[in-house]
């Protein structure tokens, strides 16, 4: 039975995934996504910001900062960089992905990060830093060029490659595909999350677990990479722990695939019996379903907490 939370937040449609069933026949867009961890007071936490419940992608829902690859962000100055495109590429681990490319998902990492939370990932922290930054980004600068005037370096190497999602033709929650970058970064000492007003309309810190115990008591809604990524989150204990994991093994591949069981969608991942994956990538569900209004996992909260 749902709880009185839950069922308050099903009445409220900005809350409720939308399932989608349409193909969608265009090539998925590069994106990067970065899961921003630190140490507080319960152990490891994790940044999750809530979209706008108007956004046209995934309203209302619980994500971790993240959006869309630019063209600029290709394009930066050697000079302005920490350590070269090459390297970008060998830590995505990705054959075939030129480094221009590599090293403009790193840059979107940063950015987004930046717009949606106000952190300025491995950036030492001067109180009139964001505000100057801003506002040449406001006027028309790009991120990366603007962060070159201020005198500081586009500090590829804070954020790690964790995972790739991409988005399948019959997406799930959207009707859009998205090729995206998971990576995990440590949060700045110093530096203060605040949502951005236009995108979000809030920026918490939550441990792993207790995000996933407040999602399934009808608290937060979030989508299935969010709640795989959590599981995987879940088993660690310090910011240093998932730096050390993302850098100890090549980033996984995740190729989510649907498919409707009596009238119910459901989601399998590397390693589920439906998967044309055998092997698994790692440990916990290997698929989700979408019943009351959320996607849960065979065996409910605990299967997600392990």
């Amino acid at each position: 039975m749902a709880t009185p939370r839950r069922q308050g937040l099903l009445d409220n449609p900005l809350m409720a995934l939308t399932i989608n069933s349409d193909t969608v026949h265009t090539p998925p867009v590069p994106s990067a996504t970065v899961i921003v961890v630190r140490d507080g007071p319960p152990g490891l936490e994790v940044l999750l910001v809530r979209r706008h419940g108007n956004s046209n992608v995934l309203g209302g829902v619980h994500v971790f900062p993240g959006g869309k690859l630019d063209a600029a962000d290709r394009q930066v100055d050697p000079a302005a960089l920490d350590r070269s495109p090459h390297d970008c590429a060998q830590s995505l681990n990705e054959p075939g992905l030129d480094a221009q490319t590599a090293l403009g998902l790193h840059v979107a990492a940063l950015r987004e990060t930046f717009e949606e939370s106000g952190l300025l990932l491995g950036q030492v922290h001067q109180p009139d830093l964001a505000p100057r930054l801003r506002e040449r980004t406001a006027a028309g600068t790009g991120f990366a060029v603007a962060l070159q005037q201020l005198g500081c370096k586009v500090a590829t190497a804070s954020v790690w490659p964790w995972s790739r999602w991409i988005t399948p033709r019959v997406p799930s929650v959207t009707n859009k595909r998205f090729d995206t970058r998971f990576f995990v970064a440590a949060a700045p000492a110093g530096q203060v999350a605040e949502h951005c007003a236009y995108e979000a309309t809030e920026a918490v810190w939550l441990a792993p677990r207790l995000a996933l115990e407040r999602y399934w008591a009808g608290e937060i809604d979030l989508a299935p990479p969010q709640i795989m990524s959590l599981c995987q989150l879940s088993h660690l204990h310090t910011a240093a722990q998932v730096m050390a994991a993302a850098q100890g093994r090549p980033p996984a591949l995740i190729e989510p695939e649907p498919f409707d069981q009596d009238g119910v969608r459901v989601i399998c991942y590397p390693g589920d019996p439906a998967h044309s994956i055998a092997q698994r990538v790692w440990s916990g569900p290997t698929r989700l379903a979408y019943r009351n209004q959320r996607f849960e996992a065979e065996g409910g909260l605990a299967a997600l907490l392990g």
